[in-house]
């Protein structure tokens, strides 16, 4: 295995366990097997570190949601809201451990939103990407003229971090909807309101 790969690995098991804001890059280093000098060469910081962990280690939304904004109109308007809502909600479910950590201390939180700019990445591009896909469906003709894509966007994604928030809150008298089950229902539910 590549150093590369063995510092992500490092990093993502790390960023699960202990969180985000208590890592180290030298601790990573360390896990890894490599100097942090080693580190420094492949990744430019933690921040890096952690964006590279979201891209590559983690079910991959951004991709899906390039390539739907690139073609619309190749699968129907609720296939893909369906396979967006699961793999976002795959996505936070395995963030959000991640990231919380950060929220605990307002200097690293307000550095990390400095460096995911500076990357040119963050927590909106997935909502912007979603809102451009359902806009190219709109202009399409497959998503009711004057619907707020903006708002469905908000809406879907909400409804995935949302679920990933409560993952770890057991309670309540039914056990947790399955992924599958949960991304068709919420598809319906957002194509509902903006569907032709």
């Amino acid at each position: 295995m590549s150093t590369r790969n063995r510092i992500l690995d490092a990093a993502e098991r790390l960023m699960r366990t202990i969180g985000l804001a208590r890592t180290t890059t030298k601790e990573i280093a360390r896990a890894a097997g490599c100097s942090e000098a080693a580190l420094y060469k492949h990744f430019s910081s933690k921040e890096e570190l952690f964006v590279r962990v979201l891209e590559e280690r983690l079910p991959r939304l951004g991709p899906l949601l390039e390539e739907m904004v690139a073609g619309p109109g190749e699968r129907s308007v609720e296939e893909n809201l369906t396979e967006i809502a699961r793999r976002a909600a795959l996505f936070y479910e395995s963030s959000f451990p991640i990231a919380a950590s950060l929220y605990a201390e307002p200097r690293l939180l307000k550095r990390h939103h400095a460096a995911l700019r500076e990357l040119g990445t963050g927590p909106r591009k997935p909502l912007l990407a979603l809102s451009a896909y359902l806009r190219a469906e709109r202009e399409a003709g497959r998503v009711r003229p004057g619907a707020d894509t903006d708002a469905a966007a908000a809406l879907l994604l909400g409804a995935c971090a949302q679920r990933a928030f409560l993952h770890d809150f057991p309670g309540g008298e039914r056990p947790e909807q399955p992924v599958e089950e949960f991304a068709a229902a919420l598809a319906r539910t957002v194509l509902a309101g903006i569907g032709v």
